[in-house]
């Protein structure tokens, strides 16, 4: 019961957090961009589904990804989830290592996780960068 009172606490905080982030006027200028805030999420779920899609058409041809450090015989279907899991851990640079590379499939996932490192600054050098063009 405190475990699910915990949860609901955490989350009302989280939705209010993210509600006054977004829509709160706490300063006379806001720096939140929806444009930006949008192709963000749109530049992360592609990348994503991207190397998902390497990772799956790479393991029919011997680039695999070892579950617990062993190689286990998977449906296509158990594989395209595991390519997809494995991206989105990589990407977001967690890095659990329940699943991980063997081939060139290591250097994808460095790549992957260079690409998924780089992407925040990026973007908020490019929302630093329309604040400074707004102000002159």
């Amino acid at each position: 019961m405190i475990a699910i009172i915990s949860v609901l606490i955490i989350g009302v905080l989280l939705c209010g957090s993210l509600y006054a982030f977004i829509f709160g006027k706490v300063h006379q200028r806001s720096y939140f961009s929806y444009e930006i805030f949008y192709t963000l999420l749109v530049v992360y779920f592609t990348v994503l589904t991207s190397f998902a899609c390497l990772y799956f058409v790479l393991s029919f041809h011997g680039v695999l990804l070892l579950e617990d450090g062993e190689l286990k015989r998977l449906s296509p279907f158990e594989t395209l989830a595991h390519s997809f899991y494995f991206s989105g851990v990589t990407l977001m640079t967690v890095g659990y290592g329940d699943i991980t590379p063997i081939g060139w499939g290591r250097l994808l996932a460095l790549l992957e996780a260079l690409i998924g490192y780089i992407l925040p600054p990026a973007f908020f050098v490019k929302i630093w960068q329309g604040n400074d063009r707004r102000h002159k």
